[in-house]
């Protein structure tokens, strides 16, 4: 149960419907309920279109209040981040007293986080809601350390259950000798902001080699960057994988905030599934997941950046083994196959309560 419909969601998609093969051979059976359809995407994350979004409002309200007589009959409810898009828990505390309810969490969503189309809106959010999530479910997944210790305080039965990539799906598929090295990001257009925290390295990377490197951005396909010529591609689940695979050195840049500290590391998981060459931000669980010089680089600095960065470019054999540790880090802690039975243990101790 969530705002979004499958496939939709980078954080449904990677916190539960890469699971839902292996949860079904174990017998489970599953339902997807969701509010905003494929064309309401637009108005309601877009500015203005008032008339659309309280009339998107309304009809989410009715389905919510009438899935909610029949809430019983499930096992339990999983609630991706919230089932309800205002700063009210009325409709999870209806769903809550009628069956079990698995609230799971992979971002500070405690703080106040409003989508640019919606920023005059934000008065209808409310801070307090997901501490309130917490509360009441009977079971609560958390995305990382950090996020688990903020969900212990309200919930005692808090899971550490990390993002996972499908590293069967995510392996590298081009070679690694290139005659030019494609340094690259993959977000969404409203996570460019943090790629652009690495500028000022990347355009000095560019000072130092020329031609020698490109850069690419995928997920938002307005963006243009004319001195480092990028032009940014939209992302989409049937090209994903192919379009990541041109990467040699992925990067994820982060300022060093309460929000960034919640962030799960997937850009970095992603590009160190694909045998990549990954240098994050050390911010938050990034640190978790880098033993900096070995499987990644973690940085803190333009200057890191640009140490690491030239680093990498200038040696081909580096790359390559920093990529094969960091898949092999993927293989062993944060893949499906390393998590699927720990997550449907967490099931069964759920139905068990």
């Amino acid at each position: 149960m969530g705002l979004h419909r499958p496939d939709r969601s980078p954080s449904q998609r990677y916190r539960f419907e890469q699971f839902q093969p292996y949860l079904e051979a174990q017998g489970f059976e599953f339902e997807y309920f969701y509010l905003i359809r494929a064309q309401d995407d637009k108005k309601f994350y877009g500015a203005g279109n008032y008339l659309a979004k309280i009339l998107i409002l309304i009809r989410s309200i009715f389905k919510l209040w009438f899935k909610s007589f029949s809430a019983s009959k499930y096992d339990f409810v999983f609630v991706q981040r919230e089932a309800f898009m205002l700063g009210t828990v009325f409709f999870e505390k209806r769903f809550a007293r009628k069956t079990k309810m698995l609230f799971d969490f992979d971002d500070s969503i405690w703080l106040q986080n409003v989508s640019e189309g919606n920023k005059k809106l934000s008065f209808l959010k409310d801070a307090a809601k997901t501490q309130k999530l917490i509360a009441i479910s009977d079971m609560v997944f958390a995305g990382n350390s950090f996020l688990a210790e903020y969900a212990k305080q309200f919930n005692s039965n808090t899971k550490l259950v990390p993002t996972v990539v499908d590293s069967d799906n995510y392996k590298r598929k081009t070679s690694i000798n290139k005659d030019k090295i494609c340094i690259g990001w993959s977000g969404s257009f409203s996570t460019i902001p943090y790629f652009e925290y690495a500028l000022p390295a990347l355009q000095q990377i560019k000072e130092k080699y020329g031609d020698q490197v490109y850069f690419k951005v995928i997920g938002d396909a307005n963006y243009y960057h004319k001195e480092l010529n990028i032009k940014g591609i939209a992302w989409s689940s049937e090209t994903e994988v192919a379009e990541l695979a041109e990467i040699d050195i992925g990067i994820m840049p982060l300022p060093n905030d309460e929000w960034t500290k919640g962030k799960c590391a997937l850009k970095g998981l992603l590009y160190m599934s694909l045998e990549q060459a990954a240098v994050l931000s050390d911010v938050g669980v990034n640190g978790d997941v880098i033993q900096d010089g070995v499987n990644g680089f973690l940085v803190s600095s333009t200057e890191d950046w640009v140490e690491k960065l030239s680093l990498l470019i200038d040696n081909p054999q580096l790359r390559q083994e920093i990529g094969i540790k960091g898949r092999q880090t993927v293989l062993e802690r944060y893949s499906v196959l390393s998590e699927q039975a720990h997550y449907a243990q967490y099931f069964k101790e759920l139905l068990a309560l």
